[in-house]
């Protein structure tokens, strides 16, 4: 799953793959050079899940950024900046392990609050809280440059344990969407990206091994809360397990709070407002349409896949336990594909990693979905290939713009991206409602989806390499 935008060290861009030559844009609707995308594999380092390292030289055991015309040596490690990483990843263990909770909210509400609402219609509480999610962080990034994490994670605390109460004495849909959509959307954008973005202050040329280690923390949330609230719902039914989930969220979140720290000096002016002018860049405008649809297609099976496998016949209890397996093979995909794509290069690695989601969905999913190995294994594959999409995609931005611009780009795309996920789930559930209950034209739809953004990347890669698909890039 791809994440809101984080911030940028005292307002500059973060670094670039380790590379034989970089990107050189005398214009930013201008096509770069084609000939300058040789990453050195022999020194390859891990590309940073959430940011894109900036254009510097990487040194061993410390590193000093002189992007802007100032040396800053980062620690790179020691007690404070690992108890930053831990801070980090308990705050995206509540905050994206919520989002990885989606589908077992839908499943619940579907069935017992608004169960006189189509799928399409409920999902529409998830897809804008994923919505306020991604869009929000677009500007809590600068605030973070100006202020520091502490009174943001403090407050994103807050706003979610009391959004989280309002949740669970939610009765009408409005309800569902203010308290949970809109309100919990918001603390867990203020949560998400302080937190990403403190990480950043403490590492450079290891920001890839310590943003993977505190990304961790959603898919952990993802497999505890969904098993959590298994066995809460038939003991207490929905108010108590939405409360006892909250006191956890917040136990964990106070925690978060005394360990977030920054260590830069505030950034005056700081911003990574979108421009749309941009979009002359035809391939930044192809790696746009790409993305889109990769996050529009991601969230379908997200939020559906609990109440496919209750459609088929399959326990509750299994319907539960689908996506804890999802969300485990999503860790080793927010990792393993970003360490290769320092390698073989990230558009080739999220081409590769959108075919493998196309044949979850088509060749997986759709013909044996309705049998248990059958649909374990369709939650492996696809849970692995979209996990990709945190790693990967802010470095495909980053190939296609100098770095000093690459807020303004990261933010232009994700603006758009963003609707994404606020239409996807429901045009999903629609598809559902006019099949008459009927999984396959979902299913098939998000394999075409995974299609078109495959299509779209490639294309973009061509605009800067020409007709080479083995060109690293």
């Amino acid at each position: 799953m791809a994440e809101p935008i984080g911030s940028l060290d005292r307002g500059q861009a973060p670094d670039s793959l380790t590379e034989k030559a970089l990107v050189d844009s005398n214009d930013d609707n201008e096509d770069l050079n084609n000939h300058h995308h040789h990453i050195n594999v022999n020194n390859a380092v891990p590309p940073p899940l959430f940011v894109i390292p900036s254009n510097v030289e990487h040194e061993p055991e410390t590193h000093t950024s002189s992007s802007a015309g100032d040396n800053e040596t980062y620690p790179e490690g020691g007690l404070r900046a690992w108890l930053v990483v831990l801070g980090a990843w308990l705050a995206l263990v509540s905050s994206l392990g919520l989002m990885n909770t989606l589908a077992t909210f839908q499943t619940y509400l579907t069935t017992h609050q608004l169960e006189d609402y189509d799928e399409g219609t409920v999902g529409w509480i998830f897809s804008i809280y994923t919505f306020v999610v991604f869009f929000g962080g677009l500007y809590i990034g600068p605030l973070f440059d100006k202020h520091g994490p502490r009174w943001l994670v403090l407050i994103g605390t807050l706003s979610v344990g009391t959004s989280m109460m309002l949740f669970s004495i939610s009765t009408e849909l409005w309800h569902f969407i203010l308290s949970f959509g809109v309100f919990c959307g918001l603390g867990c954008s203020l949560l998400f990206t302080p937190s990403i973005a403190a990480v950043g202050h403490f590492f450079q040329a290891r920001r890839g091994l310590a943003t993977g280690i505190a990304s961790t923390g959603g898919s952990i949330g993802g497999i505890i809360f969904p098993l959590m609230l298994q066995s809460l719902f038939p003991r207490f039914g929905w108010g108590w397990s939405i409360r006892i989930l909250s006191f956890v969220v917040l136990a964990i979140c106070a925690c978060a709070n005394f360990l977030i720290r920054s260590r830069l000096p505030p950034a005056l002016n700081a911003s990574a407002r979108p421009d749309f002018k941009i979009f002359g860049n035809r391939a930044f405008l192809l790696t746009t349409i790409g993305m889109f649809l990769l996050e529009f297609a991601l969230f379908i099976p997200l939020t559906y896949i609990s109440s496919y496998a209750r459609s088929k016949g399959f326990s509750e209890a299994f319907s539960f336990q689908i996506l804890p397996i999802l969300n485990a093979a999503s860790a080793f995909g927010r990792a393993l594909p970003g360490y290769w794509g320092d390698k073989i290069g990230p558009f080739n690695i999220n081409m590769l990693m959108a075919i493998l989601s196309i044949i979850s969905c088509l060749a997986i999913w759709l013909p044996a979905g309705s049998y248990t190995a059958g649909l374990i294994l369709f939650a492996v594959v696809f849970g692995f290939a979209s996990g990709s999409n945190i790693s990967i995609t802010p470095v495909c931005i980053g190939m296609l713009c100098k770095t000093q611009n690459y807020g303004r780009y990261y933010a232009t795309c994700y603006t758009v991206v963003s609707f994404a996920c606020l239409v996807g789930v429901p045009i999903g559930g629609n598809i559902l409602t006019s099949n008459g209950g009927d999984y396959w034209g979902v299913i098939v739809f998000t394999g075409l989806v995974y299609l078109g953004s495959f299509i779209s990347l490639y294309l973009a890669k061509v605009c800067k390499v020409g007709w080479k698909p083995w060109v690293i890039f």
